[in-house]
């Protein structure tokens, strides 16, 4: 292959790929890689993106060869494609469809059959301490219970070897349901209503050809792009009973409003499953702290029950980056479900990605931030960091603590309650969160602003009346604690104050800023307080990064007297 400088993408033996997105054709080269590899960076000018085992069995679940993955890169490639990694590619996407989970004949409906065509992928899983008690020799592979479909999945793919499964998936109970626009219909609320393009594609995509291997996934989309549209039209293609889990109560009560204003479901076909109500219905939305609770760590899960309760066609995850380690254990008895995960990020701070890919599915859909900013289908964010220093009384103090109690020291500067107070003075025309970590903290911004404050100790019903409140324009602040970084929607937001983290964390940056990306017309800002010489510059450094790596434009003050007058 000859050397094209006019070409957008440098094909690196780390299995990165650099790609320069003011080349001629940055686009078409973005489209064709983002199958088979992850975004990792995209700042200003070169986003790099990384290939990975995982990217290759996604690409390879997707119906994606190695013959293709070299035919993208070299189409695109400005330099010649090292041909180690080629050859590297191949052999891991092989691995896919090695094992295959297929039925085992109808008079064992409880059980599936683990098969393979290489003696050797037998031995080695026969040989395998960890499956033991999950899977039993026979003739040709291993039968399993179909109880334990996730839990083998999951196993496998830790010892490299990705399960194809194409074992049949249930139809569940049929439900009639349509968007209402699909009838030229607006909203029930009155408002226009359009499925945009790419919520259309991301549904599609989990459903591929509906054949074998298809029906579960996982979709990623921005905070504000709309993932909650995504999963009413998948459940309008499959016309089915669903069950919809979510991070709290205020999410399970948008996603009710949301049911009720785009779809034609009707009130007695949806149910609240939370600690306030439990109900079930055709639709039935839950929380996952409901799922998860139990008397004591001993006992069982009382609320499983529920998975069992109606025969569902459908489950959808939403923020499934979250999903707590106690239902991945009920997930996979749920394997013959179709399934539908949706998330702003696939990161997580377990480093348990394996587990989602196992147990809900592989990534379907990938949009990054920048091309639906781009688009102006999410608003455009300004990120500062404004960095103060500490009180002379406390710098003795903080020399002496412990490294946990530096970080609430840090984070608990007092001085940051002036900036606060002018940083909200300054934006008289923006609907403003101020977020943080500490209660102590937020109480006492709460008086200083006049503002009402959720905590998760204030009652659902008083949450969704400050919402409300906030979202008609009657409440312009609000102070909020880490209750506020999941599936809340307050599309009015533009600003978000951000004077504690935890301890940077990169999941919980992206969803904060994801509180301000609902598109109005007019830029976003983000601004993050951080205490100088402190360990919260060390963590506020990897928050920094992320966002840069997103593409944001973030920039440093040092505050002092008239610096945010500017």
């Amino acid at each position: 292959m000859a050397i094209d400088p006019a070409n957008p993408l440098i094909v690196q033996s780390d299995r990165t790929l650099l790609l320069d997105v003011h080349a001629p054709r940055a686009e078409e080269a973005r489209a064709a890689i983002m199958p088979f590899a992850e975004l990792e960076k995209s700042p200003e000018h070169i986003h790099t993106f990384r290939i990975s085992p995982l990217s290759l069995w996604n690409a390879a679940s997707a119906g994606f060869s190695a013959a293709d993955v070299a035919a993208s890169l070299d189409t695109f490639s400005r330099y010649p494609v090292p041909q180690n990694i080629i050859e590297g590619f191949s052999d891991t996407m092989a691995r896919y469809g090695k094992l295959r989970l297929v039925s085992n004949s109808p008079e064992l409906s409880d059980e599936l059959l683990l098969v393979a065509d290489d003696t050797a992928i037998l031995a080695e899983i026969g040989a395998a301490k960890s499956l033991d008690k999950l899977v039993q020799q026979t003739d040709g592979g291993f039968r399993l219970r179909l109880t334990d479909r996730g839990s083998v999945k999951r196993e496998l793919i830790r010892m490299g070897w990705p399960v194809q499964d194409m074992a049949p998936l249930v139809n569940g109970e049929d439900l009639e349901l349509s968007l209402r626009t699909s009838s030229g219909v607006t909203a029930a609320s009155g408002r226009p209503f359009t499925l945009r393009d790419y919520q259309a594609d991301a549904a599609r995509s989990v459903l591929g050809n509906r054949g074998p291997g298809t029906g579960y996934g996982v979709v990623v989309l921005p905070c504000g792009s709309g993932k909650t549209m995504v999963g009413m039209a998948l459940m309008a293609i499959l016309k089915t009973n669903t069950l919809i889990l979510t991070t709290n109560v205020a999410a399970v009560h948008q996603w009710i409003d949301e049911l009720l204003d785009k779809t034609t479901l009707t009130a007695d076909q949806i149910a609240e499953y939370t600690g306030d109500s439990k109900g079930v219905a055709p639709v039935t939305v839950a929380t996952y702290q409901i799922i998860t609770w139990r008397p004591d760590k001993e006992a069982e899960f009382p609320h499983f029950k529920l998975f069992r309760e109606r025969p569902w066609g459908l489950i959808i995850y939403d923020e499934v980056h979250l999903l707590p380690a106690p239902v991945f254990r009920v997930t996979a008895e749920l394997q013959a479900v179709r399934r539908l995960g949706l998330t702003a990020t696939l990161i997580r701070e377990d480093g348990a990605e394996d587990a989602v890919f196992s147990l809900v599915g592989p990534k379907r859909y990938d949009v990054p931030w920048k091309d639906l900013e781009g688009k102006g289908w999410i608003a455009e964010a300004l990120c500062t960091e404004i960095r103060l220093d500490m009180p002379e009384k406390l710098k003795i103090p903080y020399a002496v603590a412990t490294p946990r109690e530096k970080y609430r020291l840090a984070s608990e500067n007092p001085h940051k309650e002036t900036i606060v107070r002018q940083l909200v003075d300054n934006h008289a025309d923006d609907h403003i969160l101020v977020i943080g970590q500490y209660i102590t903290q937020l109480e006492g911004l709460a008086r200083l602003l006049a503002a009402p404050l959720i905590t998760g100790k204030t009652p659902n019903a008083e949450r969704e009346k400050v919402y409300g409140a906030f979202k008609r324009g009657e409440v312009r602040v609000i102070v909020v604690s880490k209750v506020a970084n999941f599936a809340i929607d307050l599309p009015d937001a533009s600003m978000a104050v951000q004077v504690s983290g935890s301890f940077g964390s990169r999941q919980e940056e992206a969803q904060r800023l994801g509180r301000i990306l609902r598109p109005k017309g007019r830029n976003s800002y983000f601004y993050t307080l951080v205490s100088r010489y402190t360990v919260e510059e060390d963590f506020a450094a990897n928050r920094q990064k992320f966002l840069a790596e997103q593409g944001y434009k973030y920039a440093i003050r040092h505050w002092g007297t008239g610096v945010l007058d500017e």
